[in-house]
């Protein structure tokens, strides 16, 4: 392969017919519909409360807003797919009625309520399971021709705490993403972002070797999402909990952009945007973090 050909990341997502460039990081709002999630202060479970926060978040700077009807937590309860539509569409048809030109991810892997939520406005599919809890997830997103966020995990929610046996996570991890991506371009799927899904079905270190080595996933030339924010892998370290994770989550953040991400998901964006600015900042001048 020629040198100046090799690892050529695509940096742009076509969505809804809008061509949206990823050269520069961007900012992905978490909205969590559910009473479990991790961490509270991400809990909307009212259309009123849901609008407040989409509003705050986009005010703040975020390009995306990623919204999620189940918890994914370890050990969190599962649902059936009807209270996950119930919960997550009456959120969607909102934001997207007061907001238009909001561009929604919906969280879910199952493909029925993928495919209700991007009917209902819904514009990404950001599917933590990267197709391995729903076997039509996949066929889905081609025929919807939707970008599409293929994370990684072992196992589900509730059992991925014990999904841990790696012999070389990074490995593993990164073969894992490319047998999903080559069935995805044989189904015609263009738009793929990766996630390594960091503290799911990972331990600690684990994860951390991951965020280490992130920058070698251009091998897949693919863009990549870190979502980090506020987790047990950060105050596992900072101490306390969730609630006290905001300064861990942004120095994870400014590591990731020095490593090439180009979205971070994150609770609080307006932290994240200013990480972004900085970083950037930092590129134009010529520096190197």
């Amino acid at each position: 392969m020629a040198k100046d050909t090799f690892f050529r990341k695509n940096t742009t997502l076509n969505v809804h017919g809008k061509l949206i460039g990823l050269t520069q990081p961007k900012v992905m709002g978490i909205i969590n519909i559910t009473p479990d999630s991790f961490y509270a202060g991400s809990r909307k479970q009212t259309v009123e409360d849901a609008l407040a926060q989409a509003e705050k978040m986009l005010t703040d700077g975020a390009d995306f807003l990623d919204i999620g009807a189940y918890s994914s937590r370890p050990g969190a309860a599962d649902i059936s797919v009807q209270e996950e539509i119930d919960r997550l569409l009456p959120i969607v048809e909102a934001i997207t009625q007061a907001y238009p030109e909001a561009i929604l991810s919906v969280d879910t892997f199952r493909a029925t309520v993928a495919f209700a939520a991007i009917k209902a406005g819904a514009r990404i599919i950001n599917d933590i399971s990267g197709g391995g809890l729903d076997e039509d997830m996949f066929a889905t997103v081609a025929k919807l021709q939707v970008p599409y966020i293929l994370m990684h995990m072992r196992g589900t929610p509730q059992n991925m705490i014990r999904q841990t046996d790696y012999t070389d996570v990074f490995g593993e991890v990164f073969d894992y993403f490319a047998e999903r991506i080559y069935r995805l371009r044989k189904l015609g799927v263009h738009d793929v972002i990766i996630d390594p899904g960091f503290g799911f079905a990972k331990t600690h270190e684990q994860s951390y070797e991951l965020m280490r080595r992130l920058q070698e996933f251009e091998r897949l030339e693919l863009p990549v999402l870190v979502g980090v924010s506020r987790k047990r892998m950060v105050f596992n370290l900072t101490g306390g909990t969730a609630a006290d994770a905001l300064n861990g989550t942004t120095v994870f953040n400014t590591i990731a952009l020095s490593k090439g991400a180009n979205i971070l998901r994150v609770h609080d964006v307006k932290e994240a945007v200013e990480a972004v600015k900085i970083w950037q900042a930092c590129q134009q001048a010529g520096g190197k973090l």
